[in-house]
């Protein structure tokens, strides 16, 4: 039996990943929702623009998606009769060295292995049962705690996780595979000395093996419109230009979905929540910030290792002790000299990002919380320390510091993209410690962001599962 009528059923706030991924799941259920958005298109962090130069289309936020592709909820959508199209590069991410090589992840195991020389053995060991593992691992991992269906699988898998990437990287030899996986680990924006920092690699590198790391056809901006569509189509409605402030702008519903951080669902209703909830949400902890650049090419970027060329994302470090230093820097306040540069060349698959014989790309680094040092030289020498002429072929750039990418989003608190940090302390008990994190202490209130389980990255897992929380509370769906 569903409560008395109200305006709508469920109302959403933020039309971010998670937000639609809540939304969808409401409506499939029979409810009517309500989708509302501050901005005047939908996507949060999935936005596309003419950032530099006409014809030049750039991922505002994010810019590829292996977990979008692996994420047990979009999975079951039909997004691609709405018009999404996934790109896989024939690399899915590179690694590239001062000596002109590089370390490469590929969809096959076997071959990411061979290619790391003596330390094939160890790396097959470490990711050929997880990979095998992975779609049964999933939708336990990308969620809150409870008791998972593959007990053993996970037990295995945590051995691993749960130690610290530079733990982990003691399985190898070589530098190539440990800077593989300092790679991978760094997306977690914290010292890779942090215990479960080797979960963020681990899950990655699964990914990549099992659905690559795909570029969306036009755009980050593609899959937020694909959902939306379908959203629409199953009878949801949008409201964009529609910023929320306080409480009391929203119409009546049995539910509220807030895919925001704590610091904005305490501005909007933390009169609703209890004292101890409050405290709870004030202890919350934000992370380190990035520094983002786009640029607009006149020519691809000539990496020396030809396997980098072939890549759709570049993780610029150099070896484990470099980007361990460098993450250790970022998280004590310091700008590194030599930064962890996140870097993606969607161009080189994706005619439609720019003009005919042009191309974008697309970069960001780590930088202490709330930082507004202009990192563009820093990251510039970065990249041309292993693609030297890059430099030369910059015939437009864009940058956001950290309070301009909050600005831009406000979730994006200090810069941090993943919604507060991803360490122990917070994997599973974000945004506080309770038997579900998607509830909040006001009857009918939810927050669906990343700042819940499994936390940042562009999935819906956080609003499949607040939304399925709000079914089972409210309207005894389960």
């Amino acid at each position: 039996m569903k409560p008395e009528k109200r305006d709508y059923d469920a109302v959403i706030v933020g039309s971010g990943p998670n937000g639609l991924a809540a939304a969808i799941l409401l409506q499939q259920n029979g409810l009517s929702v309500l989708l509302l958005e501050g901005k005047s298109t939908i996507g949060g962090g999935l936005r596309t623009e003419e950032l530099t130069l006409p014809g030049f289309k750039h991922d505002v936020c994010s810019a590829v998606h292996p977990l979008a592709a692996g994420s047990p909820f979009f999975e079951t959508l039909p997004l691609h009769a709405h018009g999404l199209e996934y790109i896989y590069p024939e690399v899915a991410a590179a690694h590239p060295f001062d000596t002109g090589t590089a370390a490469v992840l590929k969809k096959s195991v076997i071959e990411t292995a061979e290619l790391l020389g003596e330390d094939r053995d160890a790396y097959l060991k470490l990711m050929a049962h997880l990979a095998k593992s992975w779609p049964g691992l999933a939708p336990d991992l990308l969620g809150p705690l409870t008791y998972p269906k593959h007990p053993l699988d996970l037990a295995v898998f945590g051995l691993d996780a749960l130690t610290p990437a530079t733990f982990l990287a003691k399985r190898f030899k070589t530098e190539k595979a440990k800077g593989l996986l300092a790679g991978m680990a760094a997306h977690g924006i914290q010292p890779l000395t942090n215990l479960a920092t080797s979960a963020i690699a681990l899950v990655l590198m699964a990914n990549g093996h099992l659905k690559g790391w795909p570029i969306p056809k036009g755009g980050s901006i593609k899959i937020a419109e694909a959902l939306a569509s379908y959203f629409t189509s199953i009878g949801g409605k949008i409201e964009t230009n529609t910023f929320i402030n306080s409480f009391d702008q929203l119409p009546s519903a049995h539910t509220v979905l807030f895919d925001v951080t704590p610091k904005q669902l305490m501005q909007i209703a933390g009169f609703k929540f209890s004292s101890l909830y409050k405290w709870q949400l004030r202890r919350y902890r934000y992370g380190a910030g990035v520094f983002k650049i786009d640029w607009a090419l006149d020519g691809a970027i000539p990496f020396k290792a030809e396997d980098v060329r072939k890549a759709g994302t570049v993780h610029i470090g150099g070896t484990l002790k470099e980007i361990v230093t460098g993450e250790q820097q970022v998280w004590n306040g310091l700008h590194p000299e030599k930064p962890f540069v996140l870097l993606s060349q969607q161009s080189l698959f994706d005619n439609t990002r720019a003009p005919e014989g042009k191309h974008t790309a697309w970069a960001y680094c780590h930088v202490p919380s709330g930082s507004t040092k202009d990192m563009t030289d820093i990251i510039e020498k970065q990249v041309e320390r292993f693609a030297p002429g890059f430099r030369e072929h910059i015939i437009g750039r864009h940058t956001f510091n950290t309070q301009q990418l909050e600005s831009y989003n406000p979730n994006y608190i200090g810069g941090d993209i993943n919604g507060g940090v991803i360490d122990i302390g917070q994997l599973f008990t974000r945004p506080v410690l309770r038997l579900s994190p998607y509830r909040t202490s006001a009857k009918g209130i939810y927050i669906c962001s990343s700042s819940t389980p499994p936390g940042g990255g562009v999935h819906g897992m956080c609003g499949y599962h607040s939304a399925k929380r709000a079914l089972k509370d409210v309207f005894n769906i389960i």
